[in-house]
Parts: C-alpha cells; sequence; structure tokens
C-alpha cells in the first residue's frame, strides 16, 4: 500500500461527525497512542496482511490534525518481543531497537509528541532496558508495561516482587508509569480485586513521586463490559475517592472504552466510575489507529455521547498529565494549588 493510501485509511472518518461536534472543543492531548515500526508489523502479520500496518509519526500527527489534538503519548510496544508466547531471537536486541525506534519517531515532532519505552517487567534485562532508557533523551520521560501481554499475575508473589523493583527504578529515574493492569483474557488469568490491591499496596508505594496511569480504566477495550475490569477498578475508585495518599498521582485513561452503540447500562457504569475517580484525573486516550480501534477523532465523539455534562467533557478534554506538561505549566498549577489552599485564611 503506498503511503499516501495509508495515510487516507488511516485519518478516514468511521461515520458521520455529530452536529455538536463542530462546537465540542477537542481534547487537548491523547495519552495512549501506538507506533508499529516496520519489523514489528511483520511479526505481528500473521498471515494474509492481517497485522497492523507500519504507523510512524508522521501517521499519528496526521490524526491528531483530523482531530484537533495538539499533542500525544507514544506508547512503545517493545513489550511484545518479550511476550511468553513468542520466541525471538536476539529478543532483548529487538526491544532495543523498537524503543529506539519510538524515540527518534517522536523526536520528528518535538513539541507534539512523548516517546514512552517499554518492557516485558518479568524479563532479566527489563532493568537494564530501563535504565537505558532513562539515559536517552527521547525515552526518559516514562515506561510503558502491558501486564496481560507479558502474562503477569500480581496473586504470584515474584511476579509482585519484580515488579516492586521496576516501579522503584522509575521512580528513581523519575520515570512517569503507564500500566496496562488487566491480566490475560487469553490465558484466563485470575484477575479483580485481588490483583487491584497488590498493585495498591506493593506496587503504587513503590512509586510515590512518578505519575502512574491505567489504561483503560484498567480493563482492556474495547467497550465497558468487562466486570472483572470494574471490580479491579472499584478498589482503586475507592481509594481514590478516599484520598488515599497512595493514589496521590494516580490517573486513568479511557482509550478504546466509549464506542458507538454502546449498551445504556455499560455506559452508566462507565460514567459513574468516571465520577467515583473524579474528572480531574481523567485522561483522554484513543489506543493504537490499526483494526477496528476508533481514530482519535472519532474516539472523542463516541466518547462525547456518554451520559455526562458539558463541563464534565470540557475539563476532561483540557486534562493533560504532568509528564506532558511544560514546566511553566506545572509551576502555574501548584500556584493555583497553593493560592486555593491559603484562601480559606484569608477570609
Amino acid at each position: 500500500m503506498q503511503r499516501r493510501d495509508l495515510l487516507k485509511l488511516l485519518c478516514a472518518a468511521a461515520a458521520p461527525m455529530p452536529a455538536w461536534a463542530a462546537d465540542a472543543p477537542p481534547p487537548t492531548a491523547d495519552h495512549h497512542q501506538h507506533l508499529f515500526s516496520p519489523a514489528m508489523a511483520r511479526l505481528l502479520d500473521t498471515g494474509a496482511g492481517s497485522g497492523p500496518p507500519t504507523i510512524t509519526a508522521s501517521d499519528v500527527i496526521a490524526l491528531l490534525d483530523t482531530a484537533g489534538i495538539r499533542r500525544a503519548v507514544l506508547l512503545s510496544v517493545a513489550y511484545v518481543y518479550g511476550s511468553p508466547v513468542r520466541r525471538i531471537d536476539d529478543e532483548y536486541a529487538k526491544v532495543r531497537a523498537e524503543n529506539d525506534w519510538n524515540g527518534a519517531q517522536a523526536a520528528l515532532f518535538p513539541d507534539r509528541l512523548r516517546a514512552f519505552c517499554s518492557v516485558n517487567p518479568l524479563k532479566d534485562y527489563a532493568l537494564d532496558e530501563l535504565a537505558r532508557c532513562a539515559a536517552d533523551p527521547q525515552l526518559r520521560h516514562g515506561l510503558k508495561l502491558h501486564f496481560g501481554n507479558s502474562d503477569i499475575q500480581l496473586e504470584n508473589p515474584e511476579h509482585a516482587k519484580r515488579l516492586k523493583e521496576v516501579f522503584a527504578a522509575a521512580n528513581r529515574h523519575g520515570m512517569a508509569l503507564v500500566v496496562h493492569l488487566r491480566a490475560s483474557v487469553s490465558k484466563r488469568r485470575p484477575y479483580g480485586a485481588v490483583q487491584a490491591r497488590v498493585f495498591l499496596d506493593e506496587l503504587l508505594p513503590a512509586a510515590p513521586d512518578v505519575t502512574v496511569q491505567v489504561a483503560h480504566m484498567a480493563g482492556t477495550g474495547p467497550g465497558y463490559d468487562d466486570p472483572a475490569a470494574d471490580d479491579a477498578l472499584s478498589v482503586l475508585a475507592e481509594a481514590v475517592a478516599k484520598q488515599d495518599r497512595r493514589t496521590r498521582r494516580l490517573y486513568f485513561d479511557v482509550a478504546s472504552l466509549a464506542r458507538p452503540g454502546m449498551k445504556e447500562h455499560d455506559a452508566a457504569n462507565l460514567v459513574q466510575r468516571i465520577r467515583q475517580i473524579g474528572v480531574d484525573r481523567i485522561l483522554y486516550g484513543s489506543d493504537a489507529a490499526s483494526g477496528e480501534n476508533l481514530r482519535p477523532r472519532e474516539g472523542w465523539a463516541a466518547f462525547r455521547q456518554l451520559p455526562m455534562t458539558e463541563a464534565e467533557w470540557t475539563r476532561i478534554a483540557r486534562n493533560v498529565a504532568p509528564y506532558l506538561r511544560s514546566p511553566e505549566q506545572t509551576g502555574s498549577r501548584r500556584r493555583q494549588r497553593v493560592a486555593r489552599l491559603r484562601e480559606p485564611a484569608r477570609q
């Protein structure tokens, strides 16, 4: 396929935009995007062109422009090479190459894109790769972990111990964490409140100083119809609602959860969790521009169909994770918080 044809395919609208969309402010940032290098696209192609296409930074920028979105984080999929279902020659070399390719792509649009590296945290080379990424100007901002793809089982004490080491290392290096918390669906691994409590009790305290973003609101998408994911999310949402200090830097992205034709009770359940957590902690994201995933523009249109208020949508659209903010923005927000804290004393 020619590059111009791929761009048209990636940016093609899934459906006409609703009338309200013309006046609705788009999100400031897409907090959940992926690139696929040519090597990764070949790895994921199981035959007859069934895999995702190569997706470059230019492709993502075109999608963002179509949606009116300014910035995005590119979450490396290098962890795929470390999946236990694969046997990869020169595995670690390919993990490094995928991470580096993502960093180099983000560097093409430094004012708009930020790359996170990724790794299977159970691998012997995981801490080495984390340290290598932390020393790279293009990859030092954060780490993506995919518990399902890496077959992490938090009820396993050895897995939990290893994850604590990785979280602590990320914290030392000042790297944000984006975590696909959902355990493997294909392997039918246990998942729910038990695993969420391990995350809350053991992992979050190991990374108290950096942003931790839970992908897909603790599920996997598409849609919000996974009872196990809701059980896990309920633990985290309750902790946030109680102002548990361990959740002080905890955020949640909504990538691939809102869908056209979503069942009414699924939409209501999703909105209930968003409100329980608080809209200030909800980050817009759309996921990789491949397969049936909604593109950023269509994903926002679907999200806007949830039974929420205009004020809630506007707040979520304006939310930007700390790892994407400029120092000036961070300082401004800190000054605003301090002013709010001091205001009652002046009354």
